[in-house]
């Protein structure tokens, strides 16, 4: 877990131009170095993500800065250079993403088969944050990393009132979209009440769920929610001057409302092979998927996890001058030494890299 309190400010624009560059300049050592595996494995780390945000200049707290290190490798990455590219963005921007996976994949010369995966990972990535993982945090920023050999990692934010959230997902990690899927989640804090029927824990719940859609949901009729529903008052009985709150039996879920009933009836039509093909389905949203859980609660005693799954430094200062401002010469002498090692190893001649390494090298054992 990571502790991400937010304070607010913008990222001048001086700084992004060296944050793209910077940023490029990483990505190209950790691919040649590494490969491209590596560097969708890093950017689905959590803690490495903190910490490059933080080497590019921003705070551990500073507002933007999953939005604005994600923005500044889509620009600096070359999918023909790399073989990896960035797709997405904020708001507006992340519904073009499947459009963006289509444009890249020609440049990949992906097959059809396999665009289409990538197009479904994306989705679900973004539907299971949203449906699935039920924190209040409302997802507003998408990005979708790929390579030209099929693996992706997905970086995307969540906001409530106050507070942000970061998924990350790998696909290598990836076995079903609904079962523990994450890579990581940051959040500046735990929430009390999460519903995650992604959770191993809710296991059951997900399966006794699908049950329940191909089983005819109009057997759930007697939980729909009516229209001006009674309050706690109206259930209360008067015993001489005391008043004793009564409670029937059976009463009503919420979130079982009669367009959530529409949406289920339309899901038993299909007649779903799986909980993720459900999930997967048009018009299953969070109030379907949280309905069923209750259902599948109260009614068969199968729970899920309400547990909340969420699970860095300095090297140029911080954009908002915090623990100091952004050392300008410095932040460009460290991408003009990353460029020149990565041009000369090109040439031939890496010796600037290795010196890099060395120095890794030694910061380790002072560190250790």
């Amino acid at each position: 877990m990571a502790q991400l309190p937010l304070h607010g400010g913008k990222c001048p624009a001086w700084l992004f131009g060296r944050m793209r560059k910077l940023s490029g300049e990483i990505s190209t050592i950790i691919v040649e170095e590494y490969g491209r595996e590596e560097l969708l494995r890093r950017l689905a780390d959590p803690f490495f993500f903190q910490a490059l945000s933080c080497v590019m200049g921003f705070d551990w707290h500073s507002s933007g800065t999953t939005t604005t290190t994600m923005g500044a490798l889509k620009e600096a990455i070359k999918p023909e250079e790399l073989g990896v590219a960035v797709c997405g963005g904020k708001g507006k921007v992340s519904r073009k993403t499947p459009d963006e996976i289509e444009k890249v994949s020609g440049v990949f010369s992906l097959s059809s088969k396999k665009v289409e995966r990538l197009k479904y990972a994306s989705r679900m990535a973004a539907k299971v944050d949203n449906s699935c993982v039920q924190d209040g945090y409302q997802l507003y920023h998408h990005t979708f990393i790929m390579s030209e050999d099929g693996d992706w990692a997905v970086v995307q934010q969540g906001m409530n009132e106050m507070f942000a959230r970061r998924y990350h997902w790998l696909s290598e990690n990836v076995s079903e979209f609904v079962e523990e899927p994450h890579s990581g989640i940051a959040s500046e804090r735990v929430e009390s009440s999460v519903l995650d029927m992604t959770a191993g824990e809710s296991e059951e719940a997900r399966g006794t769920s699908l049950d329940l859609v191909r089983d005819c949901p109009t057997r759930l009729g007697p939980y729909v929610r009516k229209a001006g529903q009674l309050s706690l008052e109206d259930y209360c009985e008067r015993s001489q001057s005391q008043k004793i709150l009564v409670m029937p039996a059976r009463h009503t879920i919420d979130e079982l409302t009669e367009r959530t009933m529409r949406a289920l009836k339309a899901a038993y039509e299909i007649q779903p092979s799986s909980y993720e093909e459900l999930v997967s389905l048009r018009g299953i949203g969070p109030k379907s998927i949280r309905a069923l859980a209750l259902v599948s609660e109260l009614v068969y005693g199968k729970p899920p996890s309400w547990k909340d799954p969420t699970k860095y430094c300095w090297a140029h200062g911080g954009k908002d001058g915090i623990p100091y401002p952004v050392d300008r010469p410095t932040y460009q002498k460290t991408i003009d030494i990353l460029k020149n090692a990565i041009d000369g190893a090109r040439l031939g001649n890496e010796e600037k890299l290795r010196a890099v390494r060395r120095l890794h090298d030694l910061i380790e054992i002072k560190t250790t």
